[in-house]
């Protein structure tokens, strides 16, 4: 388990894929968008006008309505924009926070007893993720929105480090849950296992990200 901490700046390429249907509650990945150099180009434009414009304003209006942009607008537009970018790149990382909050504001419930069940053990992730005491279904929402607006109106790497933490209690909480679940419902384990193993790969891109952000080097 790796966390870090704290800074600031703009990596891309562009990959196709036919778009799947997205399943926020188990943090299974979105494919969207379209193919060639102009559409990743417009991603990468878009994701740092959408930063600036968050980081350069006092205002929190401005900050809410860029928290509430895949309510307001949809995940799937989000998604059709900044899905295809690579991981560890400002629209990718971004499509990322964008997603991991959409995942828990829908299904609540679920994730804070997968969190619940990863806290103990990820106990470091646990205090960077920053979740309320006890961390129930409201908690949960409240962290998500927190960590987003933190992309905003704090410092982005401590945003994406949040998330990636977020994701590392997850993750631990699903396999542990898969654990118990082995005998008695060996699809439901199966698959607990491999979205934990997609979501520790998610907090490792968003740590790569952090660290690409602080150097200056994330585009």
């Amino acid at each position: 388990m790796s966390e870090q901490p704290g800074s600031r700046a703009y990596g891309g390429a562009n990959r196709h894929h036919k778009p799947k249907p997205f399943a926020p509650i188990d943090f299974e990945p979105f494919a969207g968008g379209a193919d060639p150099a102009r559409v990743s180009e417009a991603a990468h434009l878009a994701a740092q006008a959408l930063v600036r414009r968050g980081r350069d304003s006092d205002d929190p209006k401005v900050t809410r309505r860029l928290v509430k942009l895949a309510d307001e607008q949809g995940l799937e537009a989000i998604a059709e924009m900044w899905a295809e970018s690579p991981a560890r790149s400002l629209p990718g990382a971004l499509w990322r926070l964008y997603a991991l909050r959409a995942a828990t504001i829908q299904n609540p419930e679920k994730i804070s007893v997968y969190f619940r069940a990863g806290r103990d053990t990820a106990q470091v992730s646990n205090v960077v993720a920053g979740a309320a005491e006890p961390p129930g279904a409201d908690e949960m929402k409240t962290m998500a929105d927190a960590i987003l607006s933190g992309a905003f109106d704090g410092e982005f790497d401590v945003a994406l480090e949040r998330s990636a933490a977020f994701c590392r209690v997850v993750a631990l909480g699903q396999a542990t849950l898969a654990d118990g679940a082995e005998h008695s419902n060996e699809g439901h384990a199966s698959k607990l296992t491999r979205n934990s193993h997609q979501l520790v790969k998610t907090a490792e891109d968003l740590e790569h990200a952090a660290n690409a952000w602080r150097l200056g080097e994330l585009d």
